[in-house]
């Protein structure tokens, strides 16, 4: 089939997209939207196509259909090869449904991560971009946390006080690594300072675990002994993983001090906000009407 006028949307794009990946291989955005433009006759300048094609492996990877490996590559999981093996006909957002991690997604911001091909006239243009820009976040984030987790735990170092430094905290490059130190297990234990001046600290504990080694109350109880054992009134927790609500409620709980629970979801979007390892790609400047502009004096 082909489209001589209109692009094929999100979700006419999402089942050849996981056929064209069944061969269980290493591929990249780039390869399979090339691959994909010459099996429906498209041109790559087809607009939305490209866009489209994003669309429908943010899909696919938020319903366990595909691995996201980092640097733009990815592969087919086993759930993706038994939902080939069911041959179906097509693949959109109510197929995808029934699996959870799919349905946590889109429920993760309001309103829900829909593609421009699901949209009616019911939402104004400044909504649909704001869709459409929320969505592209998602899928950089999840980039980054992929990326972020194939790193060494000396980048992971640098990455902690960068991202620290950005949010105006540590003081100094050199000062920030003096105090913050690898703890053996890929993360990083220390403290930084909370103002130039260094008038107060704030301690910080680190973990590079990954996203189904989740950091319980047990490790938040031990990073609470060592910040009261130091005298310290505040703390910082990150993880590239998540908290269980175990380590949520205790966290929450605590009077002695005040700790903060970064997760790996809440780590790159702080990244995406003060700019640590993103660049802008594109920008777009919304005018409106300058009405005093126009006022007529009397």
């Amino acid at each position: 089939m082909t489209w001589k006028r209109q692009p094929p949307t999100y979700d006419q794009l999402t089942l050849p997209l996981l056929q064209y990946i069944a061969d269980g291989k290493i591929h990249t955005l780039k390869e399979v939207t090339h691959a994909l433009a010459h099996e429906l006759g498209l041109d790559l300048r087809t607009p939305k196509f490209v866009e489209r094609i994003s669309w429908a492996k943010t899909y696919l990877k938020q319903a366990g259909l595909l691995q996201s490996l980092g640097w733009g590559k990815f592969r087919i999981t086993q759930r993706g090869i038994d939902v080939l093996k069911t041959q179906p006909t097509h693949i959109n957002r109510r197929f995808l449904m029934q699996f959870p991690e799919f349905v946590a997604y889109q429920q993760q911001s309001r309103p829900p991560q829909t593609p421009p091909d699901l949209i009616g006239m019911d939402f104004t243009p400044q909504e649909l971009m704001d869709m459409a820009y929320e969505g592209l976040r998602q899928d950089l984030a999840d980039d980054l946390l992929d990326i972020v987790l194939e790193a060494s735990p000396a980048f992971f170092e640098r990455l902690v006080i960068d991202l620290l430094l950005a949010m105006g905290y540590g003081g100094s490059r050199r000062s920030a690594g003096k105090a913050l130190g690898q703890s053996g297990d890929g993360g990083l234990d220390g403290f930084v300072q909370e103002d130039k001046l260094g008038l107060s600290k704030i301690y910080v504990q680190a973990k590079r675990w990954g996203r189904d080694k989740p950091v319980g109350r047990p490790e938040i109880q031990g990073f609470v002994g060592s910040l009261l054992g130091a005298g310290g009134k505040k703390g910082v927790f990150m993880t590239t993983s998540r908290f269980t609500q175990g380590a949520i409620d205790y966290a929450a709980s605590i009077t002695e001090v005040s700790v903060i629970l970064i997760d790996g979801v809440q780590l790159t979007q702080l990244m995406i906000e003060h700019g640590v390892g993103v660049i802008p790609e594109k920008q777009y400047i919304i005018h409106a009407i300058d009405r005093d502009y126009f006022e007529v004096d009397g």
